[in-house]
């Protein structure tokens, strides 16, 4: 049986859904090889077509696809999410959360990295028992810690003191994001250094673009912002670090967390409602500036604390393992080919131009 995995994602670089896709891609492929085939952006129709973006031009092969096959969507974000991650008049906005929602309706199955949001799924008129619960993950050849050599080697690359405290924030320049919160915490501790990897993705309609941009020409000494940074690079960045520190006020679940969790750092929330099921037992967390603040000195100061954070973080990477997140997608597959062959339905190849193949 063949898994057609269809994503645009790599249009935009610098943000998690593009990550998301290649660990799920690389992950499935490995699971399934056995049972299943697993392609990317095929021009045929196969048995399961999976969306991991909401491209116009995949919406309208879905009917196609359904009629000669199953198709799943990824769900890696909702109104919401976009609302506050791109400035776009009300008019295209409610059009763009019409045009979303409809694109996961026509969806067979869906899989949404945190089950906060199923509930969000089934009040826009979709079924529960079309959605699924499936985490992200991230490999441990990617991300995984350093020695301190390569460390300290790391730091002297980027001209960043061998005894500094490095807070480092991951992720797209948004308001969301909490950027100016990171900013004002770097400005209330001078003794630390502060960084940032990654940039406006998005441009000049990412949210915040304007107050953003001011704020980082009045910089204090030690904060350094390192823009777009390739992916291959940030293991060496996590790992220059001591802490990360992700003061969003909206996420579904950030790959940069899984990331830093993979290198044994110690990560430090804001405390939304979404991260109580999926990360409350392996990260700290704080309700404003005051709160990070005073956490981030602890870690500074108290080796004890440190080392248990550091721990828990790293728990946390064990329990979202490739293992046991690879095992959950293996029973996602082998339960739709399971319900495909109960239906008895022929299957035929045909191209997504049309036609037989």
């Amino acid at each position: 049986m063949q898994i057609n995995m269809m994503s645009k994602a790599d249009i935009v670089k610098g943000h998690g859904v593009l990550s998301a896709h290649d660990e799920q891609v690389e992950l499935v492929k490995q699971v399934l090889k056995e049972k299943f085939t697993v392609c990317e952006n095929g021009k045929r129709i196969c048995e399961i077509t999976h969306y991991h973006s909401i491209n116009p031009e995949f919406y309208f092969q879905i009917a196609k696809c359904r009629k000669n096959g199953k198709t799943v969507g990824s769900v890696h974000f909702l109104p919401e999410t976009v609302e506050n991650s791109i400035g776009i008049p009300g008019f295209a906005r409610r059009i763009f959360n019409w045009y979303m929602i409809s694109f996961y309706r026509k969806m067979d199955y869906l899989v949404t990295v945190n089950p906060c949001f199923v509930d969000a799924l089934c009040h826009c008129g979709i079924p529960r028992n079309k959605i699924s619960y499936i985490p992200n993950v991230v490999s441990e050849e990617t991300f995984y810690p350093l020695s301190l050599e390569a460390r300290m080697h790391i730091r002297k690359e980027y001209r960043i003191r061998p005894d500094a405290f490095v807070v480092l924030g991951v992720g797209q320049l948004q308001e969301r994001k909490g950027v100016l919160d990171f900013i004002k915490a770097a400005e209330e501790m001078p003794e630390c250094m502060f960084l940032w990897a990654g940039g406006f993705s998005f441009g000049k309609i990412s949210k915040g673009y304007k107050q953003i941009q001011k704020a980082m020409k009045q910089l204090p000494d030690n904060i350094r912002f390192l823009g777009m940074t390739e992916r291959e690079k940030m293991n060496q960045i996590y790992n220059m670090a001591d802490v990360l520190f992700l003061p969003s006020y909206e996420e579904l679940f950030p790959m940069t967390i899984l990331e830093a969790m993979n290198c044994g750092l110690p990560v430090l929330v804001r405390n939304l409602d979404i991260y109580e099921p999926i990360l409350s037992d392996y990260v700290l967390q704080g309700k404003d500036r005051a709160d990070f603040v005073e956490t981030l000195n602890i870690l500074k100061t108290d080796r004890i604390f440190y080392e248990r954070s550091a721990h828990a973080s790293y728990e946390g990477h064990l329990f979202y393992s490739r293992e046991r997140v690879g095992k959950q997608w293996k029973e996602f597959y082998e339960k739709i080919a399971e319900e495909m062959h109960e239906e008895g339905a022929p299957f035929s190849e045909i191209s997504m131009e049309g036609g037989m193949v």
